[in-house]
Formats: C-alpha cells, structure tokens, sequence
C-alpha cells in the first residue's frame, strides 16, 4: 500500500525586523513633535532594521533559489529496487525567482511607495510651514549717545514695520562700556519666561527724559530688578530668576554697532547668567517659548522650536 506524503511549501517563519521597522517608523514621526535627536535615532532606528527585513527577505529566505515540486514518495516495500543512476553532468541552472517570492516583494515595494506618497506630502504639510518666512532683521535703536553707560533704557520698536504696532516690543537695554576694545551691551526681552506676560522694570521710569524717533520709544529707568505682574515671577538685573514660577532666565537679543548706531537682532534663550554686565558669562541655547527648559533632561520633553 502506497503512503503519499504531499509537500506544502513552508511559510516563511516570524521575523522582528518588520517590528523593529515600524517602531522606528513611529519614532521618526514622534520625533519632529519632540525633539531633533529623537528624529535622528528614529531614522538610524528606521534603516538599520529595514536594511535587516531587506537583507533576510532577499538572503535569509532563499530569494533567488527555484521552487521545485518534489515527486511523489513511496514506501520502500511497495516498490522495486532500482538501478543506482549513472552519474550525471549538472548542467548550471539559471536563477530563477519563484511567484511567491516576487508577489511578496512587489507587495512590499508597492506599499513602501504608496506610504512614501501618503506620508511625504502630509509631512510637508505639517512641517515645513514652520521653515518658511522665518527670520528676523536686524532694527536700528538709535545712536550710542542715548544709552548712556551702567544705565536702564526701556526700548520699544516694531519688529516689523510693515505690520505696524502689531509688532511693537520691549527690550530693556544697558550700556556695560567697552570691553577689549568691544562695546558691550545687555538687552534683555520683556517677555516672562513663564507664561509670556509683559515684564516691568522694579524702579521708575523717567517720563522727562523720554525720546522718540521713527517707531523706537526710549524711556531711562532705575529698576532693582524686573517683575512679571501676571503670576510674580521675579528677575534680578541679569535677567536671572529670583523668585516666582519662571522656568529659566530672561531671554536676551543679540545685537550688532554700525555707524556708532545699536541694532538689536535675533532673540536667544538663556538658561542663567553667572556674573554682571560686560564679564557676565550668558549659558545661551537656541530661541524657546515661555515655559520651555532649555537645560536639564526636562528639555528633553518639549517640541523643536521653528527657526527664527
């Protein structure tokens, strides 16, 4: 009595790179909400298991090898002895690709592309708006003879002139004298790093020595330090936190001299101050919101700023 054992082609057996690709994949995309790094070892996450999926489907699993149909098997006992073959010359086979093996890489590939045609567009959707148009020019505040040194000025100016007071900002503005040859200034934004309230200067503002010229606004000041009236946060004349919920120092501006003329230019954040004026030593990091640490592993758990 004959025993037939049919053969079934084997399914190819479970695999943890496609795992290991689509974590990378969510670590990728969670990555342009968290943080710069986390984008970068999400595609490092990314590639190496997708080149490992690649590598095993092409290697691991016979990719190139023929899929042959064995013949039918038989009980030694219902069958007579055979002759031993005379040895054959093996011709060389050419590769061949089996159907299931191309279906399943046209499957794959197909999807890749059709994901790339998804994601890519809504990506750049969401992101690159953030890219575009950012920048910010550098503003005249006048000639140097009006920041007089060791002394407050509050300034106000339109970042844009274009969009009017919209725009209008405050900066309080401290002439430390030259250093090295370098004229030294500190400019301080009014924006509390708490919530973003309106920081006023803990001294008086002199009305009587109050200067205007196109859309700039200088006032003389005499503060002890500086204070958001929101939710009290509290700031030395560094622009340190003294007291109160803010998370990190004043932002500052950058500045530039042309012409014996102070132009103020892009905002940095900065974490604190160590010394005073013109030997002060800023820890200064990229622009943040209010609120944001800009140090320490809690930086880790807030969004990339867009450029400015």
């Amino acid at each position: 009595m004959s025993n037939l054992e049919p053969d079934h082609p084997h399914l190819p057996g479970p695999s943890l790179w496609p795992v290991g690709f689509a974590l990378g994949v969510v670590v990728f995309l969670i990555g342009f909400v968290v943080s710069k790094w986390i984008v970068v070892i999400g595609a490092v996450v990314l590639l190496a298991f997708g080149l490992l999926w690649v590598r095993e489907l092409a290697a691991g699993r016979g990719l190139g090898h023929a899929e042959g149909v064995e013949p039918e098997r038989r009980d030694a006992r219902d069958r007579a002895p055979e002759p031993a073959p005379a040895p054959a010359v093996r011709a060389h086979e050419p590769v061949s690709y089996g159907r299931a093996k191309f279906l399943e890489l046209s499957t794959l590939g197909l999807g890749g592309v059709i994901g790339g045609l998804v994601t890519v567009p809504a990506l750049g959707f969401m992101v690159m708006p953030a890219f575009l148009k950012q920048g910010v020019s550098q503003h005249d505040l006048g000639p140097l003879d009006q920041y007089p040194q060791d002394e407050w000025v509050v300034a106000t100016f339109t970042s844009s002139p274009e969009h009017g007071d919209v725009s209008r900002q405050t900066a309080f503005v401290r002439n430390n004298g030259v250093v090295d040859k370098l004229q030294s200034f500190t400019i301080l934004s009014n924006h509390c790093v708490h919530l973003g309230c309106p920081v006023q200067p803990n001294g008086p503002l002199d009305q009587t020595k109050k200067v205007e010229f196109k859309d700039v606004t200088l006032i003389p000041t005499q503060p002890s330090g500086f204070g958001c009236p929101c939710h009290g946060g509290q700031y030395d004349t560094e622009g340190n936190r003294s007291a109160g919920p803010p998370v990190r120092a004043l932002d500052r501006y950058s500045f530039a001299i042309k012409d014996d003329r102070l132009y103020v230019g892009k905002p940095f954040s900065v974490s604190h101050v160590d010394g005073t004026g013109a030997a002060a030593r800023i820890h200064k990091w990229h622009y943040n919101f209010p609120g944001v640490h800009v140090d320490g592993i809690e930086s880790w758990l807030y969004p990339i700023p867009p450029p400015r």
